[in-house]
């Protein structure tokens, strides 16, 4: 009887067995069994912008072989629990924000170092200012996934009936908001009610003053607010409240009840970002139009305000190998413009198609024209530190006469915090 027709009896099978056995004793391996190829996302997605990333992921999934879960979870839930999941039970890949929130778990060894990738991809040139955002010491930790530009917005039809111009310089702009003013318009409509639109007039007012390297040295705390070089930024500040340019009673108003001025024509500037034209009546939303915060001293940036999330591998990941062929994936340029689409926000990548929406066009023109990019003040600093500067930040938009007690108090957080980490 050949072995064909061996019939399978208990003895056939221990006898099977047992040659395998032997092999095992002998020092041999037996065949492996494959393991299946398994990659864990936890993404923190809006509803517009989560199914174009499961499409991209199942995309990726069959390509390669792979089984691609994506746990969505609520934004704000995900600012909660990242720091536990990276701690205890790390995805392979989770989305965060670039910027001083990535620096902090960097520091505490939770994000992976995938310089090699960011390289090998060329996604450095394809980066070019923004590569310093999820950078630290020349290594990177993360890639930007597009991002809110801030600036100076107005409607043009109102500039138009009131003969404004959109103002280039500094001197430009007191002569808009003088002219602003004698024809009974806000000269900028500011709601510091939720105080962070106060922290990005500080920002781009020491940005133009003071440029990025000391702006980024004052976040990291390596300056002190009550140093000198900060003069000028706060009395240019104290002398445009003092000349009545900002809303009345500003800290009544959330961001929203502000721009209504802009939307109703009843303001003639806001210093915002491109969430701001979701405010706009139906019909009008061509009217608003976008320019670059003010210039204050010619050979100082361009520096722009460009707050970016980004995607990254924790550390602790089970297939950080795998996780890298993912970004390699979703990070090519069409990939990324099909992931970015829903949402119409400025692509981080200056190899990538310009969106077709004319607000987002203009932002992403100007970013790439800037010579680089900070976070938003949030962002930037230290959450501690962060806290104290958008609350003084709303106190002195109200107080301004106190400018030197207030910055000497946010030198007191900084000290505290800087001795502390």
């Amino acid at each position: 009887m050949s072995k064909a027709n061996t019939p399978v009896t208990r003895r056939r099978v221990i006898q099977t067995l047992g040659a395998g056995a032997g092999l095992l004793l002998c020092g041999l391996r037996a065949p492996a069994i494959a393991k299946p190829r398994r990659l864990i996302i936890i993404s923190d997605l809006n509803a517009a912008q989560a199914p174009a990333f499961q499409a991209i992921a199942a995309e990726f999934g069959r390509q390669s072989g792979t089984e691609v879960i994506v746990n969505n979870i609520a934004h704000e839930a995900n600012k909660t629990a990242i720091r536990n999941y990276l701690v205890a039970d790390p995805p392979d890949i989770c989305f965060w924000f670039s910027g001083q929130r990535m620096r902090q778990f960097v520091g505490m060894g939770l994000f992976s170092d995938i310089s090699d990738l960011v390289e090998h991809e060329g996604i450095d040139r394809a980066l070019g200012p923004l590569l310093d955002t999820v950078s630290i010491d020349g290594r990177q930790y993360g890639l930007p996934v597009g991002g809110l530009f801030w600036g100076l917005f107005y409607r043009e039809d109102v500039f138009r009936e009131h003969g404004l111009t959109p103002p280039e310089t500094f001197e430009d702009f007191y002569r808009t908001c003088y002219r602003a003013k004698a024809q009974g318009l806000v000269p900028v409509a500011m709601g510091t009610k939720d105080q962070w639109p106060a922290a990005g007039w500080f920002d781009h007012l020491n940005l133009r003053i003071n440029g990025l390297e000391t702006h980024m040295a004052l976040m990291e705390g390596r300056v002190a607010y009550s140093d000198t070089i900060f003069d000028p930024v706060f009395e240019q500040w104290r002398d445009m409240i003092q000349q009545d340019f900002f809303l009345d009673h500003g800290t009544s108003y959330a961001w929203q009840q502000a721009a209504a001025f802009l939307a109703r024509k009843k303001a003639a500037m806001m210093d915002l970002s491109t969430f701001l034209q979701s405010v706009m009546p139906p019909g009008q939303e061509g009217e608003l139009k976008l320019i670059r915060f003010p210039t204050y001293d010619a050979s100082v940036g361009p520096y722009e305000d460009f707050s970016s999330n980004s995607i990254h591998i924790p550390q602790r990941a089970q297939q950080k190998a795998l996780a890298r062929e993912f970004l390699a994936y979703f990070y090519q340029p069409d990939v990324l413009a099909r992931f970015l689409a829903p949402i119409g926000t400025v692509p981080p990548r200056n190899d990538m198609p310009v969106p077709d929406d004319p607000l987002t066009k203009t932002a992403t023109g100007l970013l790439r024209a800037s010579a680089g990019s900070a976070q938003y003040f949030d962002r930037d600093t230290h959450p501690a530190m962060a806290w104290a500067g958008l609350k003084g930040f709303q106190k002195f938009s109200v107080y301004p006469s106190q400018g030197k007690e207030i910055r000497q108090e946010l030198d007191r957080i900084r000290t505290r915090v800087t001795t502390s980490t």
